[in-house]
């Protein structure tokens, strides 16, 4: 009965549903934290490693390409997750627009306290001053305005920000630690809006190049060339670059034997269809300028001269093949293709520029300079697969289709005469040729000028301390002028004991009369 007379208890209220502005205010301020900015700048510098392991194709392609032979099953795979194109791939892209909008987030809201705080006046000194650090008392002679005056002039002497009432002094000092943070963040944020500046705005390709000739800056020059989405690919300046020399050293001591000393590409170019021709020596970082852009050197290796005729002795291949270095001594591989022949012929090689065959590793070379050069050739006949209309590598030989007619090793002027009528190949000699990266980058200025800002911001908020100092005065039955001085240090490892001490000394030797007491008091 009682419990049915009972009031009935009111229904909990239904849980709180957070609607779509909550979730995006929630979501904001998580993603302004400092915690996920960090976070976010963590994975970025996880993200870009892969960059260092695996070759790039925008800066070195013939190292993509030779991954690719040495690493078939595996390479396709990194290719799809853009394990070669690391920089431009999609999730790097995601991971660096958070981390920029992360980084504005947190920086601009810091910037409008830190504008305000600049412009209001240092505090005024608390009711315990005794308890602050450095805390010193003395007694001068002389009236307290003219204490207060000369402490203030003291302070603002030193560029503190000076404050003052009736009988204190109130100074502040090191807000740049704070402007020096803030401009690092910044400049931070600045060279992450010039990086995607050059992305968009930049361009880069790469060519391959045998002395004696050259390369125009279009499109269908280039063996790769990769560009941002703002790049007008039909109007890139129309200069053009001529490889006359080559020319490579290599250590021949016996202390880090064949190690490269010095590489050399002696160029010549046209800025402008209209321009005259001038000359120019390509380095280890000393690229060409031309028409806003960079040459790089980034490569070399050697070309093989071979002369092929078919079985009535009409010629019909007559050129340098650039062969790619596997290694160190530049032992070289490559490929011969000759569709002109009937049949097709094709030629897999290895270019040794001093020639050695090994019992276990078969041909290669000892020392990287053509010495003693030899070439070792695998011919094939057969279909070379070039009228199917796919797109073949210039380094790789598509056997699917053809036949091993013999293996043949060739010395600089020898020949061998194929078998079953099929013609001849002659090893005429040896061409040299450079890699050339060629890049157009317009955020490179603005990425320094961020650079260098970062630094001297970081200096600033590391080495630049922020503290306060306070004085107060008072006046003592015999008509002295009681001074009283503290300060507070806000930053860690710094001291105000000597800013207290020196304008504790400041004021009694101000004109208003020689100290007569300085004590020390407690500390905070």
């Amino acid at each position: 009965m009682t419990d049915s007379l009972a009031p009935a208890r009111p229904a909990p209220p239904p849980p709180a549903k957070f609607s779509t502005a909550a979730w995006g205010r929630w979501f904001w301020r998580q993603l302004t934290s400092m915690r996920v900015a960090l976070i976010l700048l963590f994975a970025l510098a996880v993200a870009s490693v892969p960059g260092s392991i695996f070759p790039q194709r925008g800066a070195d392609p013939i190292a993509v390409n030779r991954y690719f032979e040495q690493n078939p099953a595996l390479a396709p795979w990194l290719d799809r997750l853009s394990m070669f194109d690391v920089y431009a791939a999609p999730w790097f892209a995601a991971i660096y627009l958070l981390l920029c909008i992360s980084l504005a987030g947190c920086i601009l809201p810091r910037t409008i306290d830190h504008v305000r705080a600049l412009r209001r006046p240092p505090p005024r000194p608390p009711a315990r001053l005794s308890r602050m650090q450095g805390y010193r008392t003395g007694a001068v002679e002389g009236p307290e305005v003219d204490v207060v005056g000369a402490g203030a002039r003291w302070l603002t002497s030193r560029r503190w920000r000076v404050r003052t009432g009736d009988g204190w002094v109130a100074a502040e000092k090191g807000y740049l630690r704070e402007t020096g943070n803030l401009v690092f963040h910044i400049a931070l944020l600045v060279l992450l809006a010039a990086v995607a500046v050059g992305s968009l705005l930049g361009w880069r390709g790469s060519v391959v190049v045998i002395e004696g000739r050259g390369f125009s800056n279009t499109l269908t020059q280039y063996d790769t060339f990769t560009s941002g989405r703002l790049v007008d690919r039909a109007g890139l300046a129309p200069f053009t670059v001529t490889l006359d020399d080559f020319q490579a050293e290599f250590e021949r001591g016996d202390i880090q034997t064949g190690a490269p000393r010095d590489y050399r590409a002696e160029v010549s170019y046209l800025a402008t269809p209209q321009s005259g021709a001038e000359t120019a020596t390509i380095g280890v970082n000393s690229p060409l300028n031309v028409a806003g852009a960079k040459v790089f050197l980034t490569g070399h290796g050697y070309a093989p001269r071979v002369i092929v005729r078919d079985g009535s002795g009409t010629e019909v291949f007559n050129g340098a093949v650039p062969f790619l270095p596997r290694d160190g001594n530049f032992t070289s591989t490559g490929v011969i293709k000759v569709p002109d022949s009937d049949p097709q012929l094709g030629f897999q090689g290895i270019f040794l520029p001093t020639a050695a065959v090994d019992a276990e590793a078969g041909p290669i070379s000892l020392f990287p300079v053509a010495d003693d050069p030899a070439l070792f050739l695998s011919a094939w006949q057969g279909d070379l697969g070039l009228d199917d209309g796919v797109p073949q590598s210039v380094f790789r030989l598509d056997v699917a289709e053809m036949t091993q007619v013999g293996l043949q090793s060739l010395r600089p002027g020898e020949s061998w005469t194929l078998p079953d009528g099929l013609g001849s190949i002659e090893f005429v000699g040896f061409d040299e040729f450079a890699n050339f990266s060629v890049a157009r980058d317009p955020g490179k200025e603005l990425a320094l000028a961020a650079g260098v800002a970062a630094i001297l911001g970081l200096m600033a908020s590391l080495f630049i301390p922020r503290r306060r100092v306070w004085l107060r005065t008072s006046e003592d039955p015999t008509g002295r002028t009681l001074v009283a001085v503290a300060g507070l240090s806000r930053t860690e490892n710094s001291s105000v004991d000597d800013d207290v001490q020196a304008l504790l000394e400041a004021v009694a030797s101000d004109g208003s009369g020689p100290s007569i007491g300085n004590s020390e008091g407690p500390r905070a």
